[in-house]
C-alpha cells in the first residue's frame, strides 16, 4: 500500500507571506493574531480584525487555517484567551495549536479542534495515547531520531490509538526552519536576561549572539566566535524527505512567520515539488542537489538534519545572520499595471542600475508575490537592455501586480 503524501503546513505573518504560502502550494497555513503564540511581535501577527479576511481568502483556495495559541498561560491571560478560542470559533478556523491545559480544556469545550503544539515535548507512545483523548493531531518534539519519530507512528497503527474523531491520531512534525537550542523551545534565558519570556512568545534571541567566557579567577578571557554554540543550524529535510514520507508522517511544518514572502514561496514551492517527484518516482540526488542550491538563496543560519540524523558537532550557526547566497533590494515601486496588454509600469527609485533577465520580486500584502525575469524593458517607447534611477520603464508581466506595489531585485551576494 503507498504512503500518502503529507499535508505541507506554511508559515503566515503577514497577507502577503500568506498568499506567497498559497501560490507556491501549501495544504494549510498557521498564524498568530495575539501575543498567545510563539511569535508574539506585531509585525508576525495578523490582527483580529484580519480574521475573516484571513480565513475567507484560505476558504477559496482550499487551504486549512490553524491559529497559534500554543503559550504558557497564567490566570491574568485566561480571559483573553478565551475571546481569542471565541473568535475561532466564530471564524470557522479550521484548528487551534495549543500547549497549555486551560486552553485545551477551553477549546474542547467550546468545539473548537485542538492540536497539540510541540511545545508539550511528546517523545514516546505513551505520550501520545494520553494527549490523544484531546486531540486528532499531535506534534512531535523536536529533538526525536527519525527512527523514533516511525516507531511512534508505526505503534500508533498497532495499537489503534484514536483521537476524538475517532480517527487515528495524526502526527505532526518539523520539515524545515529555525531551530530553539532548547527542548521543543521551552527557553528560560531570554525571561532570565531580559524579563521577556520565550514561552510568552517574547524572545529576544539571546542565544543567537557573540558571547566572551571570563575566568574570574585569572580574569583571562575566551571570545567564543567560531561556533555560536548556543546557536544551531537551520532545520532542513530535502535530503531525506523520501524516508520522513515513509515513515509515516501527516504533516510537514515549516518554520518562517517571521520571514518575507519571497522566504516562503521558495521554500514552500520547492518542497512541493520534491513530493511531487517522491510520488512519481523522479526523486533523485540531483534533485536534492537542485533543491538546496534553491533553499540557500533565502535566509538560512546553515543547513542541517536537525536531530533525524543524530547530532553533529558542525551543525552549530557559524554567525548570527542570514548565510543566504542572495539578497534582496528594493529598486521601485509599481506605478501602473495594464491588464489588457499584460505590462506593468515601474519607477526605478534605487541609485543603481536594474538589467534585462534579472530576477525581480513584486510583492504587497494584496498581491502576495510574483518573480519574473523580464528580458526586455521599454523606455520612452525604446527598448533597453538597462534602467537606472528616475527612469520609468514597461515590461510584459503575465501576472496581476497593483500600483504601489513594492519591486525587488533578487541578486547574488
Amino acid at each position: 500500500m503507498s504512503l500518502k503524501t503529507p499535508e505541507i503546513l506554511a508559515p503566515a505573518g503577514s497577507f502577503a507571506s500568506l498568499r506567497a504560502a498559497i501560490k507556491a502550494g501549501c495544504d494549510s497555513i498557521f498564524f498568530g493574531i495575539s501575543d498567545f503564540n510563539m511569535r508574539a511581535t506585531a509585525s508576525n501577527n495578523f490582527s483580529k480584525e484580519d480574521l475573516p479576511k484571513l480565513t475567507s481568502l484560505c476558504k477559496q483556495h482550499k487551504v486549512k487555517t490553524y491559529l497559534t495559541l500554543n503559550t504558557i498561560m497564567y490566570n491574568s491571560d485566561l480571559d483573553r484567551m478565551r475571546e481569542v478560542v471565541d473568535l475561532a470559533k466564530k471564524h470557522h478556523v479550521t484548528a487551534i495549536i495549543a500547549a497549555d491545559m486551560a486552553t485545551i480544556a477551553y477549546a474542547r469545550e467550546k468545539g473548537v479542534e485542538v492540536h497539540i503544539s510541540t511545545q508539550i515535548s511528546i517523545s514516546n507512545i505513551e505520550g501520545v495515547k494520553f494527549y490523544s483523548q484531546f486531540s486528532d493531531r499531535l506534534v512531535l518534539a523536536r529533538e526525536l531520531k527519525l527512527e523514533q519519530v516511525a516507531t511512534i507512528i508505526e505503534q500508533i497503527k498497532e495499537r489503534k490509538i484514536k483521537g476524538p474523531s475517532g480517527r487515528l491520531v495524526e502526527i505532526e512534525v518539523f520539515a524545515h526552519g529555525a531551530l530553539c537550542v532548547s527542548v521543543s523551545g521551552r527557553c528560560g534565558l531570554s525571561l532570565h536576561a531580559y524579563d521577556r519570556s520565550a514561552n510568552k512568545g517574547m524572545c529576544t534571541q539571546i542565544c543567537r549572539k557573540k558571547y566572551k567566557v571570563t575566568d574570574e579567577a585569572t580574569g583571562k578571557e575566551l571570545v567564543v566566535d567560531n561556533n555560536f554554540i548556543m546557536s544551531s543550524a537551520d532545520l532542513c529535510t530535502i535530503g531525506f524527505l523520501q524516508e520522513l514520507v515513509d515513515a509515516g508522517v501527516d504533516v510537514l511544518k515549516f518554520e518562517g512567520r517571521g520571514r518575507p514572502p519571497e522566504y516562503v514561496f521558495t521554500v514552500i514551492r520547492t518542497y512541493r515539488e520534491a513530493l511531487t517527484a517522491i510520488e512519481d518516482g523522479t526523486y533523485s540526488k540531483e534533485l536534492v542537489n537542485k533543491c538546496n542550491k534553491r533553499l540557500k538563496t533565502v535566509f538560512n543560519r546553515g543547513l542541517s538534519d536537525g536531530f533525524y540524523m543524530g547530532r553533529k558537532m558542525n551543525e552549530w550557526a557559524k554567525g548570527d545572520g542570514s548565510q543566504a547566497t542572495h539578497t534582496k533590494v528594493q529598486i521601485g515601486t509599481v506605478e501602473r499595471y495594464y491588464p489588457k496588454i499584460n505590462v506593468a509600469q515601474v519607477i526605478v527609485q534605487a541609485n543603481q542600475e536594474l538589467e534585462i533577465n534579472e530576477e525581480l520580486l513584486i510583492t504587497s500584502d494584496k498581491t502576495g508575490l510574483v518573480k519574473i525575469s523580464p528580458q526586455e524593458f521599454l523606455l520612452d517607447e525604446k527598448k533597453v537592455k538597462k534602467a537606472i534611477q528616475g527612469d520609468s520603464i514597461t515590461f510584459k508581466i503575465e501576472e496581476k501586480v497593483r500600483k504601489g506595489d513594492g519591486v525587488y531585485v533578487f541578486r547574488k551576494k
